[in-house]
This record gives structure tokens, sequence and C-alpha cells, in this order.
């Protein structure tokens, strides 16, 4: 029996597996259009050392090529689209040198933690308020929490005296963020550093 040629040429179909797949390579993000990759024409060149203004294209390229720079799109969004003369590896270093910086300086912010109980007394509540100080001094927040042991959550009206007489004593460095809240156990309050004019 002779074979058709659709027959023989038929091949057995690929099955993919679709738990292995096929993996893509990862798309690079671009973070800047420089050079050549910049389509936006005219655009209003900016930096040290140049001419700034509103110029062609063109021209922009030209003026970074004979400083042995890159033209870099720096406000896409701006009408016409701000571009700078740059070396874009140094520019591309600082911006992640200010990114970093700024991440740790955001990072900086902590909150302490202050315990009093129900029946603190005076001379601890002074030591205490001196300790918060230092802390709102350093830019941190503070949260301080009035503890109820056993049956003392009896003295809850205690605790918000308490609380509150805390924060009156640190009204000049500090603001209320949170106010005296109960949960559980604990009588919180949140106070955040006043921000220096």
């Amino acid at each position: 029996m002779v074979k058709s040629e659709q027959s023989e040429n038929k091949q057995a179909p690929v099955v993919q597996n679709r738990f292995l797949g096929f993996r893509r390579p990862p798309i690079k993000e671009v973070l800047h259009k420089i050079n050549d990759k910049i389509t936006a024409d005219p655009v209003r060149l900016v930096g040290e050392n140049v001419e700034q203004g509103i110029i062609s294209l063109q021209e922009a390229i030209e003026i970074a090529e004979e400083k042995g720079l890159d033209l870099v799109e720096i406000s896409p969004k701006a009408t016409p689209p701000v571009c700078r003369i740059v070396d874009y590896n140094k520019f591309l270093y600082d911006q992640k040198k200010k990114a970093k910086e700024l991440k740790a300086n955001s990072t900086k912010t902590e909150i302490k933690e202050i315990r009093f109980g129900p029946n603190t007394d005076e001379h601890d509540i002074d030591f205490k308020t001196k300790h918060a100080m230092k802390f709102l001094g350093d830019g941190h927040k503070v949260r301080a929490y009035v503890f109820f042991k056993g049956r003392t959550i009896i003295y809850q009206d205690r605790g918000f005296k308490l609380l509150n007489d805390f924060s009156e004593r640190l009204t000049n460095v500090a603001k209320v963020e949170m106010e005296p809240k109960l949960e559980g156990k604990k009588l919180y309050i949140l106070l955040s550093p006043k921000v220096k004019k």
C-alpha cells in the first residue's frame, strides 16, 4: 500500500509542557532616552557650559558630540522635552547615589517605645520624658504606652491621664499623631517630632 504524500509529511504535534514553558529574557528598563534614541524635536537644552534654550535635536546631539558627552532626555513630558548634556554613566551613578541617600534617610525614622505602668511615679515619668525628648530631637517617633497587668486594667483613667500629661510635657518638641487608644492590655499614644521652621 502506497502512503499519500500528505500522510508522509505529517509530523507529530509539539507538546509544550505548561509548567516549564519558555523563559522570556528579562526586559531591561530604559531609564532615559539618550543621543539618537531621543525622538522629540525641538528640545530644551539645559546644563553647565552650554547655551541654554530651545534648539533642534540634531544641533543638541552635535553639541554633545563636540564635548564628548551624551545628550540625555531628563523631562520627556515637558513641552518641549528637556535634555541635558552630561556623561551618562556619571549621571546614572549620581542618580543612584541620590536615591540611596533618600532611602537611607527615610529608613532612619524609627518608632521608639516608652513603657509606663498605671502607677508609675513622678520621678520615672520625668526620667522617661527626658528619653522621649532625646528620641524626638533625633527625629524619631515615640510610642508611649501604659501596660495594664492583671487587674490593673480597672485603672484605665489613670493611664489616660498619665499619657495626656506625658504628651503635654513634650508639646514644644512633639505633636500627637495618634490620641490615646486602648488595644488589649495596652493604652497607646503616638508622638512625632515637630518640624523645625
